[in-house]
């Protein structure tokens, strides 16, 4: 049975408009200006140390510091304003129904990966198959977190018919260096700078032209 690997910030959910608050939330506790939510999109997807770092480099306190403050507000603020983008319930059910084991694999904290998961019931798909920022040592583009859920699937190791599906660079490299086909979400707030992919989607529902019978 083939696998299907989803990114969750720009992929399966529309989540810009609660992480830029939470940023901004610690910057003005911070006594900083606020920044436009474009600017603090631009920093998502390649983890919670990077988009701290970028958003707030003039930090007063230490990084543990600024992390434990955006969490502590991000777990409790991060499913206000969150939305699945279009076709996304129904193209799960349709990939279930074509025999596709699914999983998710995001740079995303835990603590508020499992509430937006929870939210919208698409742990009903997933399972235990959720491998967030901080459950392996290292963070996409390595293939480190996307072999770690193959595991948590049940899977011995990813195969060549696996697909890793996202809208930023870091997931198509992370297809890359796992040796799986990469399909790049257009629709999302990611960048692909320089990366390269097998397949696009122009919105959710196109991933069923690539992902065909699981078994």
């Amino acid at each position: 049975m083939r696998a299907a690997f989803f990114d969750l910030d720009g992929t399966l959910a529309d989540t810009r408009v609660d992480i830029a608050s939470t940023v901004n939330h610690a910057r003005r506790d911070l006594g900083l200006e606020e920044l436009p939510v474009a600017t603090v999109v631009a920093n998502v997807g390649c983890g919670a140390r990077h988009l701290l770092e970028h958003s707030i480099p003039e930090a007063p306190v230490p990084y543990e510091e600024l992390k434990g403050m955006f969490l502590g507000h991000y777990a409790e603020h991060c499913t206000e304003t969150v939305s699945l983008y279009p076709g996304v319930e129904e193209t799960l059910d349709e990939l279930a129904r074509r025999g596709w084991r699914m999983g998710v694999v995001t740079n995303k904290p835990r603590v508020a990966v499992m509430p937006i998961l929870e939210k919208f019931s698409l742990l009903r798909h997933f399972g235990d198959a959720v491998v967030a920022g901080g459950d392996c040592v290292e963070l996409k583009p390595s293939p480190a977190p996307l072999a770690e859920c193959a595991v948590r699937m049940g899977a011995d190791r990813v195969s060549a018919g696996d697909w890793m599906i996202g809208d930023n660079w870091t997931d198509m490299r992370c297809a890359e260096n796992a040796g799986v086909n990469g399909l790049f979400c257009g629709f999302g707030f990611g960048r692909l700078d320089d990366a390269s992919f097998d397949a696009k989607a122009d919105c959710f529902p196109d991933i069923l032209r690539y992902l065909k019978a699981g078994r």
